[in-house]
């Protein structure tokens, strides 16, 4: 692959600083917009990666920015609104902004990020209505070449969905009750998340489609929160509650600073997070199971030392 000129949004979280990292190892020059570039320094990496702030509201901005690119990847999203972080703004706003400083700009290529069970005609969770809506807007763009990526719930180092829970067992008492114990997913490693980006970029035989990722194994969120206190040696019985609980806890979870968890979050975990259509397989990636990864950042520290022992055993050896 030649090296490319790609601007990402999005790219100082989760999910983004494992690909920006990914995208300037491979030698591709990458413009990275924040809201905060003073903020993310470690970001500049042997001067391939640029910071930005820029306002998207502002379309002349956009489409200076956008010209010369070869590809925008669109990683924004939120899983709770709170003050001027907004479900419609950040999930239906911004790429509707980018789709039209695309086709002003001349840039055809689009890599967006939307999740599993996003639908514009969902009734009840207004995350997976809005990332439904922007989904289906980046893919009618005129003139574009758009793949969006639905993944499941996404794990790794710096995750927020393991180290949560793990932080959150570690606080609790013997019992710990848990919402929307039954719902399901399919837990995708990062590092596949983002190999799937990379390999989709000049991939035209991925132009036009929303791939689907997931990981080898279906679980219950019972059953990972169980496998989280296993790895942090927390003897924990995890019990589900019941839906009117669940319900009454999302109400008033999402009255406190930092909403960990909200009736919107109760309304997503309805539908199982697991892939129809797993799309891994053809892109020519393995899914990693959360054994293979999880236990690298999460277990306890003789664990860790043990692993790390190991890989550098193993570099030695080749």
């Amino acid at each position: 692959m030649n090296a490319l000129r790609i601007c990402v949004f999005g790219g100082t979280g989760f999910i983004g600083s494992h690909l920006v990292h990914r995208l300037a190892g491979l030698g591709h020059s990458v413009t990275l917009i924040s809201r905060r570039p003073e903020r993310h320094r470690e970001f500049r990496i042997a001067g391939l990666t640029k910071l930005l702030q820029i306002n998207p509201a502002d379309a002349n901005a956009m489409q200076s920015l956008f010209s010369g690119m070869d590809c925008i990847i669109n990683l924004v999203g939120i899983l709770n609104e709170s003050g001027s972080s907004r479900f419609q703004t950040a999930h239906v706003e911004l790429p509707r902004a980018i789709v039209k400083a695309m086709r002003e700009s001349g840039v055809r290529r689009l890599l967006h990020m939307s999740a599993l069970n996003a639908n514009v005609n969902e009734a009840n969770s207004r995350y997976l209505k809005t990332k439904g809506e922007g989904e289906d807007l980046v893919h009618q763009g005129p003139g574009l070449s758009v793949t969006s990526f639905r993944p499941s719930v996404v794990f790794g180092p710096g995750d927020s969905f393991f180290n949560r829970f793990a932080t959150l067992l570690r606080l609790a008492p013997p019992v710990f009750p848990l919402a929307c114990a039954d719902a399901r997913f399919a837990p995708v490693y990062v590092g596949d998340v983002v190999e799937a980006f990379v390999k989709a970029i000049d991939n035209e035989a991925t132009i036009g489609q929303r791939l689907e990722l997931c990981g080898p194994q279906i679980f219950t969120l019972k059953q990972l929160v169980q496998y989280t206190a296993s790895q942090i040696g927390k003897k924990t019985l995890v019990t589900g509650m019941p839906d009117f609980a669940a319900r009454l806890q999302g109400h008033v979870l999402g009255l406190v600073p930092g909403k960990p968890f909200t009736i919107d979050n109760y309304y997503s975990l309805q539908k199982d997070s697991v892939c129809t259509a797993p799309a891994l397989a053809d892109l020519g990636i393995t899914p990693h199971s959360i054994e293979a990864v999880v236990p690298t950042y999460l277990g306890d520290r003789r664990y860790r030392a043990r692993y790390s022992r190991y890989r550098a055993s193993s570099r030695r050896e080749v």
